[in-house]
């Protein structure tokens, strides 16, 4: 079989599952690219992301999500769709309070981030560039031939 060029997982969070739920499953899929093992500290801030996203979407645009994760070998791109049309509002938090401060946490673990409106809402989507360890092709089990060992 031949290279994979890209590989991707999605899921439907329902607000009922809780943003724990969205973590756990994208951590699964992390080790799988083995940028758990990589850099540890960049798949933490992917956990992160994903965190404050589906808190957004839940609380702010009171939606289910839709969570794509998808890894083209230069960019893993996290998606979060929610049925809310407004685009998210970057805000200041005051000092002690308890939220306010998530997309400014997406702007700092990310590569880049944005937000595109859709026909039934909109995506936010944050990029984040691979450790230089999990850098190349696919094999045909969506693992890179170059992962460390016990990667995939």
């Amino acid at each position: 079989m031949g290279d994979i060029q890209a590989v991707g997982w999605a899921r439907r969070m329902p607000v009922s599952a809780g943003v724990r739920e969205g973590r756990d499953w994208v951590r699964r899929h992390l080790a799988t690219l083995g940028w758990d093992e990589a850099e540890p500290e960049l798949a933490d801030g992917v956990v992160l992301a994903v965190s404050e996203l589906l808190t957004n979407a839940h609380v702010h645009a009171h939606s289910d999500a839709e969570l794509v994760l998808t890894w083209d070998g230069h960019c893993l791109r996290l998606s979060v769709h929610d049925h809310n049309p407004l685009p998210p509002r970057p805000r200041t938090a005051e000092p002690g309070a308890l939220g306010g401060r998530g997309l400014v946490l997406v702007d700092a673990v990310a590569d880049h981030w944005g937000t595109r409106p859709t026909k039934e809402g909109k995506t936010v989507t944050a990029c984040f560039h691979p450790p230089s360890a999990v850098r190349g092709p696919l094999n045909a089990t969506g693992t890179h031939r170059s992962a460390p060992p016990g990667a995939g």
